[in-house]
This record gives structure tokens, sequence and C-alpha cells, in this order.
């Protein structure tokens, strides 16, 4: 699967927008999901579950639980993939 890191960005701020409720322009690639109000880890597991489910990919719970951003989610996903930065 060839995919842009805006891309996968993109795709992420979507899933997190719909799990929480709030609107997908509320949220910037360097916003903490940690610090949105909702969050929390049964919401985040089950972002990340769909994300997983959407590429493909297994994420490693060691990753997914050591980055707060939707940017940094996205290069977990962007690595699982074997995608490089461009």
């Amino acid at each position: 699967m060839s995919v842009s890191h805006a891309e996968i960005v993109a795709t992420v701020t979507e899933i997190v927008a719909r799990e929480l409720g709030i609107p997908a322009d509320s949220l910037a690639a360097d916003t903490d999901l940690r610090a949105v109000e909702g969050a929390d880890s049964v919401k985040v597991l089950r972002m990340i579950a769909r994300i997983e489910r959407m590429y493909d990919v297994e994420l490693d719970d060691e990753d997914v639980f050591t980055v707060s951003t939707v940017n940094d989610v996205a290069g977990v996903v962007q690595a699982a993939l074997g995608v490089t930065a461009a």
C-alpha cells in the first residue's frame, strides 16, 4: 500500500474525531490526544483498532502508548506499513 504521511494524518484525524465525537477540523496534527476531552483508554483502544483495520497492520502496544499526537500516531502507522517519511 502506497500512502503518504499526509494521507495517514488525514485518516487518523477522521478516526479520532469520529471516536471522540468532535469535529475533525478541531484536531491539528500536533494536538495532544491525551488532553482532548473525552479521550479515555477505551476510546484510544477503539481508535487504534480502527486504524489497524483500515491499514491492515498490527501496531505495537509500546509504540501506540508512547505517542501522543495525531502526527505521532501517523508515524507509527507509516512505520508499520514500511513507508519512509517523505
